[in-house]
């Protein structure tokens, strides 16, 4: 099983996209082997657990979430010989490991869609086939989040099926007993080679209304959760039947049994209505450890709204707080300007910040978003709504490890994206430098872990435009943290008479500059 000891109450997860972090065959294509070569920069970080995003069969219509076999390695990738040492090496360095549970849906490539296709009955059962309407037509309006319709053709067996993605990509019934017994022998797989968690993805998506009646339009609550331009039809919709949140809830209570309960799960919620509450209904006891939302890459350029989403939480820490991922642009540039003082502040914000934490891999080399041209990008959704799409390719494009070497180090052959970085980002030239964007990640990370000002025993949260102040209670120790968001002005802040903050970036001694943070303890008066 995993690494003995029970998990930390609010770990740090680094997330790993196996594709773009480290090929050691030449292949272009990152592999097993070459994050077990690159454990030691992960552990150096300091974080709890690495969660590993697939790297199973799958023909990467949709990244590798388009899974053909959940219990294979992809040849690309390597074997499981390979994941084995993998695990090894990362229980040795005290990394626990997580890796994705696909549930939601399957490739059109696996063996039991293929099976239903050909008439298998009870493989049918295993996915969601419904016959057209009299005029051919599909059952329902339901639309696929990433805009088509809902619903593909199968001229074969002259019916429906569902995808609430790509149409490579059929729902499966969740309720069906032997696809529950499918994911529970997989959950059990994963776990007897080692594994500490899983990340489900999806995971409020995973049941829908059996009837399937028609969504209605969006109420304007919905709608004023859209922000930017409305590209996508999918927000036309108020998603009530498609997505039932309240019965995906106790559904989690399953994938406890499954795995155990000494296993840290975390899911993703892909509802932006009523986020908070649905992470707290899918964290109660017996289900899941945490649930994602997006909502704090929405608002961590805001300080208002992001003392809300504190407010909100109101101690049930159960949302981890990320900035960037595999589905969303890279936060530097999203959220920032781009500068090493942006990429610390947001480093800074992730170390006080209560509840787990996700770091993408290359945000602590302060990555910005690549541009990619339409030729180079892979991406079914950028592709889509190109130019206009959220740029899901861009954070994938593969890790610079070494400035001179062909490749960037991360392959000596070509990478399947084009790596055009500043070779100041290179995590050699950052290790050789103390004021770097990553020796600020490992000062954050250690600062996160030794103080653990993440599991708090109570916080208060006030803000202004610019501003974030937070006082933290972690059991005798009682601690400040302020943060200036402004990027042309700086921040007087007093602090107590000859000391310095426990952590900062762009401190002065008095003022916090554009994208300045201060953390210390309040061990005395403050010196005005």
């Amino acid at each position: 099983m995993g690494l003995d000891g029970p998990w930390p109450e609010a770990p740090v997860v680094y997330a790993v996209y196996p594709r773009s972090f480290n090929d050691t065959t030449g292949s272009g294509v990152g592999d097993l082997n070459g994050i077990t070569e690159r454990l030691d920069h992960i552990a150096s970080l300091g974080v709890d657990a690495i969660w590993i995003c697939p790297f199973y069969v799958s023909p990467l219509a949709d990244g590798g979430y388009d899974v053909a076999d959940h219990r294979a390695v992809a040849e690309r990738h390597g074997t499981l010989d390979d994941f084995d040492r993998l695990v090894a090496a990362a229980h040795a360095l005290g990394l626990r490991v997580i890796v994705d549970q696909v549930f939601n849906h399957t490739s059109t490539d696996h063996e039991w869609f293929q099976a239903a296709v050909d008439g298998d009955a009870e493989k049918a059962e295993c996915y969601v086939w419904r016959d057209p309407k009299p005029d051919g037509t599909p059952p329902n309006n339901w639309i696929s989040q990433f805009g088509p319709p809902a619903w593909t053709w199968n001229h074969r067996r002259q019916q429906y099926y569902h995808h609430q993605f790509l149409s490579c990509q059929p729902n499966l019934n969740l309720r069906h007993p032997l696809v529950q017994q499918m994911y529970r022998q997989t959950m059990e797989f994963w776990r007897d080679r080692g594994v500490d968690g899983f990340r489900l993805d999806v995971v409020t998506a995973y049941l829908f209304h059996p009837d399937m009646p028609d969504n209605p339009p969006a109420r304007p609550v919905v709608l004023s959760k859209v922000t930017g331009p409305n590209y996508n039809p999918y927000s036309y919709q108020d998603h009530v039947y498609d997505l039932l949140p309240g019965d995906g809830a106790a559904y989690t209570g399953r994938i406890r049994d499954w795995a155990g309960p000494d296993a840290w799960i975390v899911g993703e919620s892909n509802t932006g209505n009523n986020s908070i509450e649905i992470s707290k209904s899918f964290t109660e006891p017996g289900r899941l450890d945490a649930c994602y939302t997006t909502d704090p890459m929405e608002v961590a350029r805001d300080p208002v709204a992001l003392a809300d989403l504190l407010r909100a939480l109101d101690g049930r820490w159960c949302a981890p707080w990320w900035f960037s991922n595999h589905d969303q642009p890279r936060h530097l540039s999203a959220l920032g300007d781009g500068s090493d003082a942006c990429a610390k502040f947001y480093a800074t914000l992730l170390a006080v910040l209560p509840g787990a934490a996700i770091l993408w891999q290359g945000e602590e080399l302060g990555l910005p978003q690549p541009h990619l041209t339409r030729e180079e990008v892979t991406d079914p959704l950028d592709l889509l709504y190109w130019p206009d799409g959220p740029g899901r390719e861009g954070p994938r494009v593969p890790i610079p490890w070494q400035a001179e070497a062909p490749g960037f180090g991360f392959t000596a052959g070509t990478p399947w994206l084009p790596m055009r970085w500043n070779r100041d980002r290179a995590a050699d030239m950052q290790d050789a430098d103390p004021e770097s964007v990553l020796h600020h990640y490992r000062r954050a990370m250690a600062f996160r872990q030794r103080t653990r000002l993440a599991a708090p025993d109570a916080v208060t949260v006030d803000a202004s435009s610019t501003v974030l102040a937070l006082r933290i209670a972690k059991g005798e120790e009682r601690w400040q943290g302020v943060f200036n968001f402004a990027t042309d002005e700086s921040l007087p802040v007093p602090t107590r008479q000859g000391t310095s903050p426990d952590l900062a970036c762009g401190w002065d001694g008095r003022r916090l500059q554009p994208w300045g943070a201060a953390v210390w303890s309040e061990r005395g008066d403050a010196d005005a």
